[in-house]
């Protein structure tokens, strides 16, 4: 047993640093949390897995203070604990980095993690604040400049102030949600890594994840939840990926390798010489060039940030090109209306299904036919029983749920909504989709399901597939461009060193430097 510098034991006398008994929430007539049991051993790294909607989140946010639940009891280190807000979770040494920053973007790194200590016991000068800092960066792997504003910082550098606020408040039960969602290869295996020493130094992690192979990488200890429940806690070496994939979604999954057509000579889309402006007028597309080919999976990898944005609103129409030629089976397209693109067999996934990719307030049935509405009007009256019709099979074919086609879609979970969005861009089988980070945000049985869309979509035409989650990319796609600064920087395919990629990402030499 040992004792941090709070005077809190970092351990029971049954060695666990948390256990949940009976855990219940309820949000209206949802139930979250339905009677979730398990306990979490101190000083191991214990990944949490389901798919979305399967109550991970909630219980780390009544865990954190955020939730109170119904019903139920949490013991932090063998004693039952009462965590009404954060402010007690951290008084029990309890700490969690969210899955998007809670960071002031003008203070400095020093004042976003001594915020919030004002006034308290834990005050202290500036000078020593920094000096405290420095120590926990050297200590933990944590490399960043106190003075530094945060609004300067990468994300990576982001992620690192977060984890340094936790233990500058000297949490020894450490909450990630999702950390890795929007890191570089070499950005991940830094945050392993200070995950390792946090955990050698005798600290807890509990770790929120989509990505499989992230939890036999750092975890020791899986609890799987379904449906609100914890279904099942085990060892690592207890499992394999194939069954803990079959445990999250209670079936049999698989990417369907028998769409692996090979792309053909064929150039479907040409990107020639593109120059595009920012929001401020500087110029974001630097003359970039790519090739897309006909029944070809192209991934464009890249730190978010460095055109993937502009690149695909202009091949959408949704942003002017100042110079620069994009063409579409040797027609060029080059300053085309979005409505005339879709006609000539350009389909797209947008980034935010929320914001760009679909109306919350309208029906599943008005969604899966926005921008389609002339086909299935007549004497300028939309034909309603056609479009119920097409729209059924099309929530058939896609598994999308609840099977009610006049539920709004903000009544939707984010997987049944993107399977609305990936229904109606793939319904008339586009010679090139543009999916934009078509997974982010899914569980593993929603991304696979895409995954299988994607490759069919590949297998009927082409698709650019643009993502941040490096795996994706190298699972799916037949040749890999790398984007940096508005350029791509370079090519490999599937056999190329994932470091030799990460570094292209990064502004390392590649192919075209």
């Amino acid at each position: 047993m040992t004792v941090n510098d709070n005077g809190i034991t970092s351990t029971s006398i049954n060695g666990n640093a948390i256990e949940f008994q009976s855990i219940c929430k309820r949000f209206g007539s949802t139930l979250a949390n339905d009677k979730v049991s398990f306990a979490v051993k101190a000083g191991e790294v214990h990944a949490i897995v389901g798919e979305n909607g399967a109550g991970k989140t909630t219980l780390m946010r009544i865990l954190y203070g955020l939730h109170k639940p119904d019903s139920g009891t949490i013991y932090v280190r063998g004693k039952e604990a009462r965590i009404e807000s954060p402010k007690d979770a951290i008084a029990l040494g309890i700490g969690m980095v969210q899955q998007h920053f809670a960071l002031i973007k003008r203070f400095t790194v020093a004042e976003n993690i001594i915020l919030g200590q004002e006034g308290s016991k834990f005050y202290i000068s500036r000078e020593k604040g920094n000096k405290l800092i420095a120590e926990l960066s050297r200590s933990f792997d944590l490399s960043v400049d106190p003075e530094a504003r945060i609004e300067e910082l990468s994300v990576g550098e982001q992620q690192r102030v977060e984890l340094l606020k936790v233990l500058y408040r000297k949490a020894d039960i450490i909450i990630l949600d999702e950390p890795t969602a929007v890191l570089t290869p070499q950005e991940i295996e830094s945050l392993y890594a200070t995950i390792e020493r946090m955990k050698a130094s005798g600290k807890t992690i509990i770790f929120i994840t989509h990505k499989l192979k992230e939890v036999f990488r750092v975890a020791d200890t899986i609890t799987v939840m379904r449906g609100g429940r914890s279904i099942a806690t085990m060892s690592v070496a207890e499992v394999t990926p194939q069954e803990l994939s079959e445990l999250i979604i209670g079936k049999e999954l698989r990417v369907r390798g028998e769409q692996r057509v090979e792309p053909k000579n064929t150039e479907a889309l040409v990107v020639e010489n593109l120059v595009v402006l920012g929001e401020r007028g500087n110029e974001v597309l630097k003359g970039l060039n790519l090739v897309l080919k006909e029944n070809e999976l192209l991934g464009i990898a890249g730190v978010e940030g460095n055109g993937q944005t502009e690149l695909v609103e202009a091949l959408c129409g949704l942003r002017r090109a100042v110079n620069g030629r994009i063409m579409l089976f040797g027609h060029e397209l080059t300053g085309t209306p979005p409505w005339l693109l879709r006609s000539k067999g350009i389909a797209h996934i947008p980034e935010d299904r929320l914001s760009s990719g679909m109306i919350d307030e309208f029906t599943v049935y008005e969604n899966l036919i926005l921008g389609y509405q002339t086909e299935f009007s007549r004497a300028g009256l939309l034909q309603k029983n056609e479009i119920m019709n097409e729209t059924a099979k099309l929530m058939d074919e896609y598994d999308i749920r609840p099977r009610d086609l006049e539920v709004k879609m903000k009544n939707l979970s984010g997987g049944n909504q993107q399977k609305v969005v990936i229904a109606r861009e793939l319904r008339k089988n586009p010679k090139v989709l543009i999916a934009n980070q078509p997974t982010r945000g899914l569980d593993v049985g929603a991304a696979l399901f895409v995954h299988n869309k994607l490759l069919e979509a590949k297998s009927k035409g082409s698709v650019l597939l643009i993502s941040s989650d490096l795996d994706e990319i190298m699972e799916l796609s037949d040749r890999i461009a790398v984007i940096y600064e508005g350029r791509i920087v370079g090519e490999f395919d599937k056999k190329d060193k994932v470091e030799d990629i990460g570094s292209a990402m990064l502004g390392g030499k590649g192919e075209y430097a």
